[in-house]
């Protein structure tokens, strides 16, 4: 089992920046990847961005290049999200996930933390 915990969110104004983390434990030499998603009310759970766990290679949602940076510590067991220049429809819950792909895919990904709420305000 490996267990995901978030942090970081918050109310944030409309250009401000947040950094979400995620710390894993358990069973983290069966990771491959970290993820991180989003889901807005009403709306379906959305990729945002992922990392291998061990190397660099990263893959972003094409509509998060640019204002989303997703990095790792593994000597902390943490995967970070930097999120600049914040929008109103930035608002959702940011969840991070673990899994054994590299995938922007939901389905691929097999555990999950409980999620960090990020708003910003216009």
């Amino acid at each position: 089992q490996v267990q995901l915990v978030e942090s970081g969110g918050g109310l944030v104004q409309a250009g401000g920046s947040l950094r979400l983390a995620c710390a894993a434990s358990g069973r983290t030499f069966s990771i491959y990847a970290l993820g991180w998603f989003r889901q807005a009310p009403g709306k379906e759970r959305e990729f945002v961005a992922s990392i291998r766990w061990s190397g660099s290679i990263t893959v972003y949602a094409d509509s998060m290049k640019g204002r989303f940076t997703i990095s790792r510590d593994n000597a902390k067991n943490t995967v970070y999200l930097q999120i600049n220049r914040l929008k109103p429809a930035d608002t959702a819950v940011y969840y991070c996930a673990a899994g054994s792909g590299l995938s922007r895919l939901v389905d691929h990904y097999d555990y999950w933390g409980q999620g960090t709420q990020v708003t910003v305000s216009p």
